[in-house]
């Protein structure tokens, strides 16, 4: 007697959901994307070795550093500036930690891959009523990736033929921009970002992007001052 075959595990409802929630940063993350593309073209890499760059280091603002040091800096600075760029991924670790509460290990390796400014940024900013949060992530990373390693790709294969007046550069921070905006919901969330923001560009000549360490720093330690102090005034 033969065995009827199994249907395919459904795709969960949360997936398709945090997958919708990231198309409106398509517009953004694509000419970013072209962006770091573009920079690892130009600091000498083959479009192949670019494209496969990407894949291997996915790590968005920390490849056009690395790809801004790469030819006259030593491989150990390099390695160490994409760290501490890399830092605040620390940060969001352990701010999604409580969601993946059960998930396994190898499923933590393959997601954690895939963690990015805007992968975090749309799951924190979820509904409070999604039924799975994991797979809102998963959704969410799924067309992050899928955009950030289509943009790089055109960005590596187009090169130096995109004309230079296309303000490219500019995608950098209005991604960063359009992730911030819809999150700022209190006065002390709006206060920590201003604060940041502005230490940021003061110590914007620190070496290694140290500056956005620091505005990362000084912007949680507002946030938290202000809590506190409103926690003790109410």
């Amino acid at each position: 007697m033969t065995e009827l075959p199994t249907a395919p595990p459904r795709v969960p409802r949360s997936f398709w959901q945090g997958l919708r929630a990231f198309v409106p940063l398509i517009p953004g993350v694509m000419p970013f994307g072209m962006v770091a593309g573009i920079a690892a073209v130009q600091a000498g890499f083959s479009p192949a070795q670019s494209i496969a760059f990407s894949l291997i280091g996915y790590a968005g603002s920390a490849q056009l550093v690395a790809s801004q040091m790469f030819g006259h800096t030593p491989t150990l600075l390099i390695v160490l500036a994409t760290l501490i760029v890399n830092l605040r991924f620390a940060m969001y670790s352990a701010s999604l930690l409580p969601l993946f509460d059960g998930v396994s290990l190898a499923r933590r390796w393959l997601l954690a891959y895939g963690l990015t400014d805007q992968s975090y940024a749309v799951t924190m900013g979820r509904p409070a009523s999604t039924p799975n949060p994991v797979a809102y992530y998963a959704g969410a990373t799924a067309l992050m990736w899928l955009t950030w390693q289509s943009g790089t790709a055109v960005g590596a294969l187009l090169g130096a033929r995109i004309p230079a007046h296309w303000p490219l550069e500019f995608a950098v921070p209005l991604s960063f921009i359009a992730l911030l905006i819809p999150v700022l919901r209190s006065r002390p969330q709006v206060l920590a970002a201003g604060i940041s923001a502005v230490v940021a560009v003061a110590t914007y000549n620190l070496p290694f992007r140290l500056n956005l360490i620091l505005g990362a720093v000084c912007g949680i330690a507002a946030g938290l001052l202000i809590q506190r102090w409103k926690g003790q005034a109410a």
